[in-house]
C-alpha cells in the first residue's frame, strides 16, 4: 500500500468542487463524495477489485456542508490507509462509517454557521458597501471576499483532515474557526452600520424623517427575520422585492 502524496490530496480537493454535481434525494452527496475520495483510493488500493468495492461502499448516503466536506475527505482518506494495513478490515470499515456519520453532522453544524450565516452575509454587505455608487466593483468585492476564504478552506481542508485525523474538530482548528467567525461577525456589524449611515444621509444630507423611519424599521425587521431558519433568506428577499415593486408602481 502506498501512502498518499500531496498531489493526491490536491486531486481530492479539486474533485470536491463537484461534490454536489450528482446530488439526489436518496444519497444526497454520496456519489460526489465517492468520486472525490476516489483520488485517494486509486493510490491506497492497487488491486482494481478491492478499490471498486471500497468505492461502491462510499457511494452510500452522505451529507454535510460542502466546503468543510474537504476536511472529512482528508480524515477518511487517512482511515482508509489504516484499513488497508489492518488485519481486521471489518472493524476498520465499521469505524470509518461511524466517523463519516459523526463528521458529516458536526461539519454541517459548524459550516452552516461559518459560511451561510456569517461569511455570506458579510460578503454581501461588503459588496453593497462598494456598490453604493453605481459600479461593478461591488460585485467583485462580494465575489472575492467570499471565495477567497471558501476556496482556501476547500483546498487546504483535505490536508488538515489527513494530518490531524478523526480528532480534527477537537482542538486548535475548531478554535481558529470560532475565532474567525467572531471577527467576521464584528466586521459585518460594522459594515451594516456604515451602510445604514450612507442610506440615512446620502452625500451627507439627511433623508426626510418618514424615509428614515422606513429604513430603520426595515433594518430592525431584517435583523429579527434573519434569526429564523424559515422562511429562507431567498424567500425574504423575494418578498421584499415584491413589496418594493408594489410600492413604486406607477400606472
Amino acid at each position: 500500500m502506498s501512502r498518499l502524496r500531496t498531489a493526491d490530496l490536491w486531486r481530492m480537493a479539486l474533485r470536491a468542487n463537484l461534490l454536489q454535481a450528482t446530488w439526489n434525494y436518496e444519497r444526497q452527496q454520496g456519489l460526489g463524495w465517492a468520486w472525490s475520495l476516489g483520488a485517494a483510493l486509486d493510490r491506497i488500493y492497487p488491486r482494481a477489485d478491492e478499490r471498486d468495492a471500497r468505492l461502491a461502499e462510499h457511494t452510500a448516503y452522505f451529507n454535510t456542508q460542502p466546503t468543510l466536506a474537504s476536511i472529512a475527505l482528508g480524515v477518511i482518506a487517512r482511515l482508509e490507509e489504516r484499513r488497508a494495513e489492518s488485519e481486521d478490515s471489518a472493524a476498520e470499515t465499521a469505524a470509518i462509517a461511524r466517523v463519516k456519520a459523526v463528521l458529516g453532522s458536526s461539519l454541517a453544524a459548524l459550516g452552516d454557521r461559518m459560511f451561510w450565516f456569517t461569511l455570506r452575509p458579510l460578503a454581501a454587505c461588503l459588496g453593497v458597501a462598494f456598490a453604493n455608487e453605481p459600479s461593478p466593483l461591488g460585485a467583485w468585492v462580494m465575489w472575492l471576499s467570499y471565495n477567497t476564504m471558501h476556496l482556501t478552506v476547500r483546498f487546504l481542508g483535505v490536508g488538515w483532515g489527513y494530518r490531524i485525523g478523526p480528532s480534527v474538530l477537537d482542538g486548535v482548528l475548531r478554535e481558529r474557526f470560532e475565532r474567525m467567525m467572531r471577527w467576521w461577525a464584528v466586521l459585518g456589524s460594522a459594515t451594516i452600520g456604515v451602510l445604514v449611515a450612507l442610506q440615512l444621509a446620502p452625500a451627507g444630507l439627511p433623508r426626510p424623517a418618514h424615509e428614515q423611519m422606513f429604513l430603520a424599521g426595515g433594518l430592525t425587521f431584517g435583523l429579527i427575520a434573519a434569526q429564523r431558519v424559515r422562511p429562507s433568506p431567498t424567500e425574504w428577499a423575494l418578498l421584499a422585492a415584491g413589496v418594493a415593486l408594489t410600492v413604486s408602481w406607477r400606472p
